[in-house]
């Protein structure tokens, strides 16, 4: 693990993978020393950021490379969430299937087959990076020309990863479906999902979509 500043007020630590960088972000989070400000990951990389009025860079990296992030059994794992997702109103199908050579029910399949997790956040708000995708579901290509508006909750997929449009924007990657559930609310503060998380997709049909529609993200109390 290398270990760089950050500005004056973080350490940046590149890991060797999002395996260890995920077990140093779910260390820092269970230990959360008084000095720590906030914790993010990136994939392979982890910013801790800390108070100046208490703690030094030296000092951090000192602590952060002290954390014994061999022993995976000591850190449990992040919460799993089972997120609904209906796949009728999948936009992209055609593609993903001319691309995979896959039938749509199979893409359905493989999709909701495979656990995911949060390996970053970021692009718009709560926005989770969802990886990997089983190997017949890599390497569709981003859409050569971007959505002007992609809907609020769309599940899309590109290259080896999933994600969940949590506010309406344009986007580039190809949509499978659409969550009811809301995953974001930036005036409560409400953000479930984190890195380390893992999500799994499970199919509904329109009725049950439109009965969920609204409902937040339960977060569960303890990891499965």
């Amino acid at each position: 693990m290398r270990i760089e500043p950050l500005g004056d007020q973080a350490a940046l630590a590149y890991c060797a993978d999002e395996n260890e960088a995920t077990r140093l972000t779910a260390a820092i989070r269970r230990a959360m020393p008084a000095w720590c400000v906030d914790v993010v990951q990136a994939y392979t990389s982890v910013a801790t950021y800390y108070d100046i009025t208490l703690v030094d860079f030296t000092r951090v990296t000192d602590w952060l490379a002290a954390i014994p992030l061999h022993d995976a059994t000591a850190i449990a794992p992040g919460s799993l969430h089972l997120i609904p997702c209906c796949y009728e109103f999948g936009l992209d199908f055609k593609r993903i299937e001319k691309q995979t050579g896959l039938s749509r029910e199979a893409i359905i399949v493989f999709h909701t087959g495979s656990t995911y997790t949060v390996y970053s956040i970021g692009f718009c708000p709560g926005f989770p990076y969802l990886g990997y995708l089983p190997p017949e579901l890599t390497g569709v290509p981003r859409l050569e020309s971007p959505r002007l508006r992609v809907e609020e909750g769309s599940v899309g997929l590109t290259g080896r990863q999933t994600g969940i449009y949590t506010e309406a924007r344009p986007g580039g990657w190809n949509i499978v479906g659409q969550t009811p559930l809301q995953l974001v609310d930036v005036r409560d503060a409400y953000f479930p999902l984190q890195t380390g998380d893992r999500v799994v997709f499970r199919q509904i049909d329109e009725r049950e979509f439109r009965a969920l529609r609204g409902e937040r993200l339960s977060v569960p109390s303890d990891s499965a």
